[in-house]
C-alpha cells in the first residue's frame, strides 16, 4: 500500500490574533515622547546659538581691545626705546665735548 504524502503528526501552528489597537496606541506613545523630546532639544540648541552668538560678539570686542592694548604698549615701548637713545647720545656728545673735541671731529665720527 502507498504511503500517503505529508506528515499527519506535524504541529500546526495556531495563528494568535494579534491587538492592532494596542500595538497602535504603542507605537503613537512612543512616537510623541520622541516628537517631544525634538522639541525640547531644538529649544536648548536655539538657546545655545544664542548664547554662542553673544560670546562670540564678546570675544571679539576683547580681541579688539587687546589689539589697541598691544599697540599701545608697542608704541611705548618704542617712544621709550628711542628717548634712550636720545639720552644716551646726549651723554655720549656731553662726554665727547667735555674731552674737548671740536663739533666738527664729532660729526665726523657720525658719518
Amino acid at each position: 500500500m502507498a504511503r500517503p504524502k505529508g506528515s499527519k503528526n506535524k504541529a500546526r501552528t495556531v495563528k494568535a490574533s494579534v491587538d492592532y489597537a494596542a500595538v497602535v496606541a504603542e507605537k503613537t506613545a512612543e512616537k510623541e515622547k520622541i516628537e517631544s523630546e525634538v522639541a525640547t532639544l531644538t529649544a536648548n540648541l536655539d538657546d545655545l546659538k544664542t548664547q554662542l552668538k553673544a560670546k562670540k560678539a564678546e570675544l571679539k570686542a576683547a580681541t579688539k581691545e587687546l589689539a589697541k592694548a598691544e599697540n599701545k604698549k608697542a608704541a611705548a615701548e618704542a617712544k621709550a626705546a628711542e628717548e634712550a637713545k636720545k639720552g644716551e647720545a646726549e651723554d655720549v656728545l656731553k662726554k665727547l665735548l667735555a674731552s674737548g673735541m671740536t663739533a666738527e671731529e664729532i660729526l665726523a665720527k657720525l658719518q
